[in-house]
């Protein structure tokens, strides 16, 4: 009778022990997000054995990563059970063959030919104010930068992907480069397809990876986590990251302070769209007269996008109507482009008027209160809606230097916070003159 009661009470011991590893992993579920538990704890291997919930992993990164961001809520979970937490590797080949995500037993196929970028250095138009970013990417891409990540952030059009794209085609290496767009999606088909692993070693395999359009990531929880890992294994490896956005790290909504520092962590150059000069010069290189260039570049305050649509829809009009441009014609053709960029001279004494100031005392030394103010809102207002640099922004103002421009933008900007009258007509201006 002893023996089986003892029979009985074993048998008893095992099927708590199983019932009690899906109720833990049950309990897991509702206590992470969903793609978090999906692609991380779901996959692995749970045991119970002397009090212990042991956690079988495929790899001693599954392990470590596990550990590192997961351990909270496991001993949590856990000790509501009485069991402790052990997070291993696997050491029997029959455990890792029943784990879904083994990287032994997967492949994964990146969505586009793992080639290089489009573009060389030589086709970058270089001004003063982005000559320190182009310096830095030249040096990322010649494989002797000492600082890693390298972060470029500047507003759509200025350049950005054409000098990752740059970088990558002059490297001497494996590159890796994704947009924000696709590291999202490409995460998720990983998820659903569990090749995780294999997505992952995909990444990090690599000399230099470059992911373009950071800012997308924003809000993206599961895929944050992931984004914060790779970045630290790639640095840790002493590999090349390069990353780009529309805003500089500290200014990115949607990310929480330890991914903003991460992004920070290396060098931090900002580029600058597209001044006058350099707009003349990508007219001129793209075959349009010195003439008709000129006038196109001080007629319009856009992006490089815009100036590649231009560009194109001139060529197209020399095929089709197979006729010489002059500026008659020019006018017609970019009707719509022109009309709706009025000049910066034009824009300034319109908001003369408006802020109820001379534009011969904007112009001037005068340094009242007022008239200060009121410079310094039509340098916010030109930096918006322009993006001209910020000398080109001075030159409009009276001939205002670099640093004098930024100290009025900063200080406006502080005043914005506080002084919601001055916000509003700013906004209203910007509304305005776009």
């Amino acid at each position: 009778m002893t023996k089986g009661r003892g029979n009985g009470m074993q048998a008893t011991v095992a099927t708590k022990q199983v019932v009690s590893v899906d109720a833990i992993k049950n309990v897991l579920a509702t206590r992470m997000d969903a793609a978090g538990f999906s692609a991380w704890i779901a996959p692995l291997a749970f045991n119970i054995s002397d009090n212990c919930l042991i956690i079988s992993a495929p790899n001693q990164f599954t392990a470590d990563f596990v550990n590192a961001t997961y351990a909270n809520v496991l001993s949590s979970v856990a000790g509501e059970y009485g069991l402790t937490v052990n997070v291993n590797v696997a050491s029997c080949a029959n455990v890792i063959r029943k784990t879904a995500n083994d990287n032994n037993a997967q492949t994964y196929s990146a969505p586009v030919a793992d080639t290089k970028g489009t573009g060389d250095f030589d086709a970058f138009i270089v001004s003063e104010e982005n000559a320190f970013v182009l310096s830095a990417c030249k040096k990322m891409a010649a494989g002797t930068a000492t600082f890693s990540p390298l972060f470029i952030y500047g507003p759509a059009g200025c350049g950005k992907t054409m000098l990752a794209n740059c970088i990558s085609n002059a490297f001497n290496g494996r590159v890796v480069m994704m947009s924000g767009s696709q590291f999202i999606s490409e995460f998720a088909r990983a998820l659903h397809d569990r090749t995780i692993f294999a997505f992952k070693d995909y990444c990090r395999n690599c000399d230099t990876f470059i992911l373009d359009d950071v800012q997308v990531l924003a809000g993206k929880r599961a895929t944050c986590e992931e984004f914060v890992q790779l970045i630290i294994d790639l640095r840790d490896a002493g590999k090349n990251i390069v990353l780009t956005a529309n805003a500089a790290p500290g200014n990115l909504s949607g990310f929480d302070h330890r991914l903003q520092s991460l992004l920070a962590s290396g060098l931090v150059a900002d580029i600058v769209a597209p001044s006058r000069a350099v707009r003349r010069a990508m007219f001129i290189n793209a075959g349009v007269d010195e003439k008709i260039a000129d006038m196109i570049a001080g007629r319009i305050m856009s992006d490089g996008h815009v100036i590649s649509g231009i560009v194109n829809k001139i060529r197209a009009y020399c095929e089709l109507m197979d006729g010489a441009i002059n500026e008659t014609i020019i006018e017609k053709l970019l009707a719509d482009t022109l009309k709706k960029s009025k000049s910066p001279i034009t824009m300034v004494r319109s908001m003369c008027e408006k802020l109820g100031v001379s534009y011969d005392a904007v112009c001037g030394n005068g340094r009242s209160r007022a008239l200060v103010l009121a410079r310094q809102m039509m340098m916010v207002v030109l930096k918006n809606v322009t993006g001209m640099s910020l000398c080109e922004i001075g030159s409009y103002v009276g001939g205002r230097d670099h640093a004098t421009v930024m100290y009025a933008i900063e200080r406006i900007e502080k005043l914005k916070d506080t002084d919601l009258v001055m916000s509003a007509q700013i906004a209203q201006l910007i509304e305005e003159y776009k």
